[in-house]
């Protein structure tokens, strides 16, 4: 049996970071609840595929803040030219790329083709990341999951982009 695009009532499903559902998988042990209208309203309709890509990686919560490598970004790490590296000096990388594949695996089974995503995330930032430097500096670019996602033709939008993800799933069911 091959995973929907859709669910029984035919709307299209979304991958979405557990963090902004208030689940408490931070790298310091807290979440990021987005309290939105529309997040809310998906919900309920139970279009939502909820995932951390870290924590389905194993890592650990709390766990070390970790960055891409200074100029990099998520691209730059799937294609094995750059690292996910923790403050603590310890590499990641590995751990950054099984969640990015886990990630894909999910949105492939459950038939996601939206994904949203909390921003400056090294696995799940999609306009910025932080710069690597571990001086609270963003950048812009993606974290690997994004990146992944991307590649895999997945629609990939920051928390903050909500209302545009509402216009693309409005699009498609006028479509």
């Amino acid at each position: 049996m091959t995973a929907q695009a859709h669910d029984e009532t035919g709307k299209a499903k979304i991958l979405v970071s557990a963090c902004l559902l208030g689940h408490a998988v931070r790298y310091d042990g807290t979440a990021k609840p987005l309290l939105h209208p529309l997040l809310a309203r998906w919900q309920a309709e139970g279009r939502l595929v909820t995932l951390c890509p870290e924590v389905s990686a194993g890592l650990p919560v709390p766990r070390p803040p970790a960055e891409i490598e200074p100029g990099a970004s998520g691209v730059d790490v799937i294609a094995g030219t750059a690292r996910v590296l923790e403050k603590t000096g310890g590499d990641a990388t590995a751990a950054f790329l099984q969640a990015a594949d886990n990630a894909l695996a999910l949105v492939v089974r459950t038939g996601c083709r939206y994904a949203l995503l909390i921003d400056g995330s090294p696995s799940c930032g999609s306009i910025a990341i932080y710069d690597g430097r571990f001086e609270g500096h963003k950048q812009p670019g993606e974290g690997v999951v994004a990146a992944r996602l991307r590649q895999a033709g997945i629609a990939v939008y920051a928390h903050s982009q909500i209302e545009d993800l509402a216009r693309a799933l409005e699009r498609e069911t006028q479509g």
